[in-house]
């Protein structure tokens, strides 16, 4: 018999060589009919897989990360079988499951090949899929292999084994197919019964330019159909709040090539919304004790050679600047956290005066392959909400709990209330990777571990995401159409304060080093407001809309009292425009929907005899009529944050 523990820390005794799906059964039919794969001692596996020893493990479903992986998986190799079926002849390179689906890279040869085919390929896919096909596995020495795909010819398949260890090969086989695969699968192809191809795009073979170009295709797969029609109409949705379309209509930002790939210009509109954004952090830190500093756009390379940054990142980094002087060369910031370090440095430091608090606002450059650039959410220039805690090692436990406390002020001012906290620890396989002791990195990951706990947040464990000086707590977002950004981020570091030989004195007067705590509640502002317009698409809360009010008179007569109207306002710090264009009043007030302006005051003859306003909402219609004092109130009242 072997022992097998359950996540609930339940423990059921079966047979050597009992299966997941098994086990599923055991506990009951509804479950086993879910279950798509098993985590067994942190490892994926096929449902239909023998443990053969006391284990650990968990039952996978579609509602698991690791469940759709496996899934979409498996869908590749349906969707190679339909092209194999097909297109007589097609070779195969790598067929991967990705966020949202999976991608298949084949060789059609000769043959041209486009999105026009999809439909009979789908269809295919599901004709195969109704067989129920079982996925399986079977190990194979390394001769067999080769052997295998000589005779089919697979160029590719034969290029990926010569790098794989005799003794650690397997194929998988379903239906008429099979493939070169570590797995897992799900149990049967019945499992899938809604597929999508999403597109089709040119792939070089591992990446490699001077190597063959394969047709990369993109799909997806659902466990029922309906999941399909909701995936593709938030696929549409999506398109509709898209950063960039929704940027360029609202007047927020843009890019110029004359300035530079991955470089944003924010226009007075966006410029608003970040003043804003920052002035409501900023506010928060000085009630949280934080002083404000500024450092330059540019640090001398010795800097970053001592933080550590030159040699993890410097291929990264834009080119170095030299100067006039010979062997004299600075860098475009990357980090902010060099130049807090040399600011703490400026003076003697007591046991007394810590933690010590510093904030910024600093924009830093990183150099990103054009590829990668992706709207504000990937930039080359960006200005991260940076701050720098330096504090006593009995202070970080609780100075880490009130970075948490205003990263969840951030997120309910702004209406992120569906998140993810990822404790974002070192790679135990790979520890050349980081900086530092192993004692101060069992410091770092503890404290970081205890706080999250004490604070109550629900977390979740990546190994290997850690910063290559200390270990993260991330913040991962789900927006209103359920997509996971990772937003606000809290590090812990001890490695730092010893690269830049820290020091303050303790109450034993003796010199001890501060432990730092890196903290970023927006991460970027870039990024942070691609999220924030996509999240509400572009309808911002009033206290952080660029133009809070639009008066809309219905004729040049009513102008001087639009202005009177405008400045009693502005004279209150609400902020908005007046739409003086001859226009009939249906066509301002459209205008000032697509706009997405708040609150539109219509003014006429009516209003101006009786010093009233008629008030419409954005998205909601006619408010009806009010004073202008009324309505300054009311306004008052709903930017408060």
């Amino acid at each position: 018999m072997i022992s097998i523990t359950l996540p609930d820390g339940s423990v059921r005794e079966y047979d050597k060589g009992i299966t997941s799906m098994q086990i599923a059964q055991s506990i009951s039919e509804g479950l086993a009919r879910n279950v798509l794969a098993a985590e067994v001692d942190g490892q994926v596996w096929d449902a239909s897989r023998p443990i053969e020893q006391d284990s650990h493990v968990k039952l996978l479903t579609w509602n698991d990360a690791l469940g759709k992986s496996t899934f979409w998986h498996s869908s590749a190799h349906l969707l190679a079988e339909a092209l194999e079926a097909l297109y007589p002849g097609t070779k195969f390179g790598i067929g991967p499951a990705i966020e949202t689906g999976f991608y298949y890279d084949v060789d059609f040869g000769d043959r041209e090949f486009s999105s026009d085919e999809f439909k009979k390929i789908e269809d295919k896919v599901i004709e195969l899929a109704k067989t129920k096909a079982e996925y399986i596995r079977k190990p194979v020495s390394k001769a067999d292999a080769i052997e295998y795909f000589t005779e089919k010819d697979d160029e590719y398949k034969l290029d990926l084994i010569k790098d794989l260890p005799d003794g650690a090969i397997t194929f998988y086989t379903q239906g008429n197919f099979t493939d070169l695969c570590r797995g897992p699968h799900i149990p049967n192809t019945g499992f899938i019964k809604a597929v999508k191809l999403m597109s089709v795009a040119g792939a070089y073979w591992r990446g490699d330019e001077t190597r063959r170009q394969l047709t990369r295709i993109y799909g997806v797969t659902f466990p029922k159909a309906s999941e399909l029609t909701e995936y593709l109409h938030m696929i549409e949705e999506a398109k509709k709040r898209d950063h960039r379309k929704l940027g360029k209509e609202l007047e927020l930002f843009a890019f110029s090539e004359k300035v530079g790939m991955g470089l944003p210009l924010w226009l007075p509109k966006g410029t608003a919304l970040r003043e804003r954004l920052q002035n409501f952090l900023q506010k928060a830190q000085v009630k949280a004790g934080y002083e404000q500093v500024i450092t330059p756009h540019i640090g001398h390379k010795n800097l970053y050679v001592t933080s550590g940054h030159y040699e993890k990142y410097g291929a990264d980094s834009f080119q170095p600047i030299k100067t006039p002087q010979e062997g004299e060369e600075f860098f475009l910031k990357p980090m902010n956290c060099p130049h807090h370090c040399e600011i703490y440095k400026t003076k003697p430091r007591s046991y007394k005066d810590l933690p010590v608090r510093l904030a910024e606002f600093g924009t830093v450059y990183r150099y990103e392959q054009s590829g990668e650039l992706h709207g504000l959410t990937r930039v080359r220039g960006f200005t991260q909400d940076d701050a720098h805690l330096f504090c006593r090692p009995d202070q970080v436990k609780d100075e880490f709990k009130k970075v948490i406390d205003l990263v969840l002020y951030v997120f309910k001012a702004l209406g992120f209330d569906n998140y993810t906290a990822q404790v974002s620890l070192r790679d135990p396989e790979n520890k050349a990777k980081y900086i530092g002791t192993d004692e101060n990195w069992a410091l770092a990951e503890s404290a970081i571990i205890e706080a999250a706990a004490e604070k109550g947040l629900t977390t979740v464990v990546e190994l290997g995401e850690a910063a290559f000086y200390g270990p993260k707590l991330d913040f991962m977002v789900r927006d209103a159409l359920g997509r996971k950004w990772q937003l606000g981020t809290i590090q812990v570091d001890y490695n730092l304060p010893e690269r830049f030989e820290l020091e303050y004195t303790g109450s034993d007067n003796l010199k001890h080093r501060p432990v730092m705590i890196h903290r970023a509640p927006f991460g970027s502002m870039e990024r942070f407001i691609a999220v924030l317009i996509e999240h509400c698409a572009g309808n911002f809360p009033l206290w952080l809309s660029p133009e809070q009010f639009i008066i809309l008179p219905i004729s040049e007569k009513y102008e001087e009292y639009a202005k009177k109207l405008s400045d009693v306002l502005k004279d209150s710090d609400i902020c908005g425009l007046i739409d003086f264009r001859d226009e009939k009043i249906g066509r301002k007030i459209r205008d000032a929907e697509v706009k997405k302006i708040p609150y539109m005051l219509i003014v006429g003859e009516k209003e101006a005899a009786e010093g009233m306003v008629s008030v419409r909402k954005h998205g909601q219609g006619d408010l009806g009529s009010m004073s202008i004092e009324d309505f300054k109130e009311q306004i008052i009242k709903e930017i408060k944050v």
